[in-house]
């Protein structure tokens, strides 16, 4: 089959490789839809902890059964489903204590140490593979991944009804905290994005409070109870935590390079009693996710602005890079590479 790899940092190919098989307990996915997101830069930069090259990227994906392994007897060939890809260890203090997220063998399909998504076919533990109802549409369903981050990210918050949020960035991740934040009990929400087209994707998907710069806020609102930086760039994260009310939380969700570091005043976060918190992957959510998403919480045709070949994979990246399009995606069997919302 054909599959993105990246070789080392920097390098990527498209090549062929062998099909992948299916072990015990593994079932074998035609992948629909990759997303790109930020990790995947990361990642072939060198600057996510722990990857393992060579390595197949992809790791929001949607796709087909294809295979099953010995003693999966509860997928049939033909289901069609999303892919959780974060695995663990099951054995560490954390994984037994319920925090797997945190586990310090954490293993990210297409990000650390196991191939993902981003070719024809990907290997995936059953475990791993969550049934979507036949009439969901695959492409769109790729966003239950970076959903099930977002609902991670919730349970870590206070919630509390009422309360006024503000979002750094409107990309995928921004787009889909502003989305939950009045299942959370916001009274407001407010997005920041210097993107034009990120800003106008937030007004599509109902946030009404678009700025370039939280000094553009209203005169009587200089401060936010919850405040959420979803883009790992050093300069909004400074720029984000003193806007924070006092007792209120900063939440750090946007993914920075793992040696990046960021200036902010102890004094103020002992004085207000300024709650931290970061927020990893899922636990426990991505069953709630799936179950969200077919519901109807979120709105994805909105969010999805481009879909590439395989071929065209070192393209999408550089587009990303450069904030093109709002959420870009890799579909391995398309023919070609098409915009599926304008400019």
């Amino acid at each position: 089959m054909r599959a993105v790899v990246f070789s080392s940092p920097h390098e990527l190919t498209l090549t062929e490789v062998d099909d992948p098989r299916p072990g015990p307990g593994e079932v074998v996915i035609k992948t629909a839809a990759v997303g790109i997101c930020g990790t995947d830069t990361h990642v072939f930069d060198g600057e996510f902890e722990g990857t393992v090259y060579p390595l197949i990227p992809g790791h929001e994906a949607t796709g087909t059964v294809v295979e099953l392994g010995e003693d999966v007897d509860d997928l049939a060939v033909g289901d069609p489903v999303a892919i959780n890809p974060s695995t663990t260890c099951g054995r560490c203090e954390f994984c037994l204590n319920g925090r797997a997220n945190l586990c310090r063998a954490w293993n990210g399909l297409g990000v650390v140490a196991s191939d993902g998504a981003s070719a024809e076919y990907a290997r995936v533990p059953r475990a791993n593979v969550f049934k979507l109802r036949a009439e969901t549409d695959l492409h769109q369903a790729a966003l239950i991944e970076p959903l099930a981050c977002a609902i991670r990210g919730y349970d870590l918050l206070p919630r509390r009804m009422g309360e006024h949020y503000l979002v750094y960035g409107a990309g995928t991740m921004g787009l889909l905290m502003a989305q939950l934040a009045p299942r959370a009990g916001a009274a407001s929400v407010t997005v920041v994005d210097l993107n034009e087209n990120r800003l106008q994707a937030a007004r599509e998907v109902g946030v009404q409070n678009t700025l370039t710069s939280a000094d553009e806020a209203d005169a009587d609102r200089d401060q936010w109870d919850v405040v959420i930086d979803c883009t790992g760039v050093i300069a909004a994260i400074e720029d984000a935590l003193p806007r924070v009310k006092a007792g209120g939380t900063f939440q750090h969700f946007g993914v920075a390079p793992a040696e990046a570091t960021a200036q902010y005043s102890p004094f103020r976060v002992y004085r207000d009693e300024i709650n931290i918190v970061g927020t990893m992957a899922v636990l426990n959510s991505f069953g709630r996710a799936v179950e969200m998403f077919e519901a109807g919480a979120i709105q994805p045709a909105p969010m999805i602005s481009h879909a590439f070949a395989l071929d065209d994979y070192a393209q999408a990246l550089e587009q990303f890079r450069a904030g093109t399009g709002r959420k870009l995606q890799i579909r391995p069997h398309a023919s070609e590479s098409v915009v599926l919302l304008p400019a």
